[in-house]
């Protein structure tokens, strides 16, 4: 498990690394400041509340940080829609931002629903 979560971690490094290039392309060269600030905050999150949970004090807290993590991946994508339809991302630019967002979609989904099953037969 420990390799899945550094896997993880690095996962959503990158696609930190990715959305960070990506809001410097869209107000450096093409003036959008509003969305792409949106597109910033919530595509860094979801890789800051990953660490969080790692680092959490219980399997409650645990859940809720990644569950976090989970929503932040879906405002993400909307964003990412959103910039799209306003002409703002290529499309080039889009499926290769939104199918590693997708990804890190899956993966928390999927870890959202096992943590949720463990807790529940524990109790």
């Amino acid at each position: 498990m420990e390799d899945f979560g550094k896997y993880l971690r690095e996962k959503c490094l990158d696609f930190a690394v990715e959305v960070v290039n990506l809001y410097k392309e869209l107000t450096d060269n093409k003036k959008e400041y509003v969305i792409s600030k949106q597109l910033l905050r919530s595509g860094t999150s979801i890789g800051a509340n990953l660490v969080e949970a790692q680092n959490g004090v219980s399997e409650k807290d645990f859940l809720a940080k990644i569950f976090i993590s989970l929503k932040e991946a879906a405002e993400t994508e909307y964003w990412l829609e959103l910039l799209h339809k306003t002409n703002y991302l290529t499309t080039e630019e889009y499926e290769k931002t939104m199918s590693n967002c997708k990804e890190l979609y899956r993966l928390f989904n999927s870890i959202t629903r096992t943590s949720k099953l463990k807790l529940k037969n524990k109790n």
